[in-house]
């Protein structure tokens, strides 16, 4: 058997393989990237739908933009939910002269989405999460908005301890 033939079935089986480990339910896992974007979405949603129930703004999205399965967009959706006074009591502490009702839709959102990942999610590094906010910012938020970002997510990872350990 020549070696184009031996690459070809290995790069079939790898593809099937990969592709069996991304699908779920019918439906395929988000990029990571693109699971933050569609938490912001969904978080920013809720900001203007408050008396809404989180699970069924959820459901509805699903329903009209067929957001898939993805377990971290599922955990850290209903974690930001589920921790909201916690998460808003840590950023407002390092937000100094800003309350998050103060705070555009858009950057308590980002902010949230990291503040969650920092404090409740050991296997993403907190320099990871900062970062990815920061460029949420940039692609959804106004010019001022990625150096504020960056400032109360370095102050909440100091606070965390998260600085002084390896984790990032």
């Amino acid at each position: 058997m020549n070696n184009y033939i031996i690459i070809k079935i290995k790069y079939l089986y790898y593809s099937q393989t990969n592709v069996k480990q991304l699908v779920m339910n019918g439906r395929q896992k988000m990029e990571r990237r693109k699971a933050r974007e569609t938490l912001f979405e969904l978080l920013f949603e809720c900001e203007f739908k408050k008396d809404d129930d989180a699970a069924e703004i959820y459901r509805t999205a699903d329903e009209i933009r067929e957001i898939g399965y993805d377990k971290y967009l599922e955990k850290v959706y209903f974690g930001v939910i589920d921790n909201v006074a916690e998460i808003d009591e840590i950023i407002e502490k390092r937000a100094i002269g800003w309350k998050t009702g103060r705070m555009t839709k858009v950057s308590i959102s980002i902010l949230r989405i990291a503040v969650y990942e920092m404090k409740f999610l050991d296997d993403i590094p907190f320099m990871v999460s900062i970062n990815e906010a920061v460029e949420l910012s940039k692609k959804f938020d106004d010019d001022k908005a990625p150096a504020f970002i960056n400032g109360i997510l370095n102050r909440v990872a100091e606070d965390l301890g998260l600085k002084g350990e390896n984790k990032g």
